[in-house]
This record gives C-alpha cells, structure tokens and sequence, in this order.
C-alpha cells in the first residue's frame, strides 16, 4: 500500500524506516521524503511512528520475513530478489 503516492513512499518503507530507528516525522520526511510535497499523507505516516496507531505492526528489521521479492510495491528501491528454482511438472 502506498503511504505517500506524490512520493511513491510504501507502508514497507516506512515500516521499515520505523524499526531501523525513525523516531518523528522529521525522520521520516528526511529519510524517505515522506510529506515533503502536499502533506496530506503526514497523519498516516505519523500512525506507524512509536506510539501510533500502527506502531504495533512495525517489526525490527532483522525479523522481517525473508521471501522472492520482499517489497510492496515493483517501485520500491529497497526490494531485494532471489534466485528461483525451475520445476517441470508433466501430465499423464
């Protein structure tokens, strides 16, 4: 999901921004450059910043889930790929 769309900022971003130690908006705003154009995401970003309402969600970053594309978004800088494996299933 899409925290900041002028900006393409992803809940994964700020989540992410979050556990690896973001403590404000400035944080975010200077990290990510959330809220730096209409403003109008700021409340929601604010919701993932310790003591929102999202702050339950966010998880350190050493405990996010390892996976093919960990990202949100196909926009997303941060995703990091993996090698898949081919699997041939043949019919009778």
């Amino acid at each position: 999901m899409f925290i900041c769309v002028c900006n393409a900022i992803t809940e994964r971003q700020v989540k992410t921004a979050v556990a690896e130690g973001a403590q404000t908006l400035s944080d975010l705003q200077g990290q990510l450059g959330v809220a730096s154009c209409c403003g109008c995401c700021a409340d929601t970003a604010t919701e993932y910043l310790p003591g929102g309402r999202y702050a339950a969600q966010v998880v350190s970053a050493s405990a996010q889930p390892q996976g093919a594309l960990v990202s949100d978004a196909a926009n997303d800088a941060a995703a990091e790929e993996t090698a898949f494996v081919a699997v041939a299933v043949s019919r009778f």
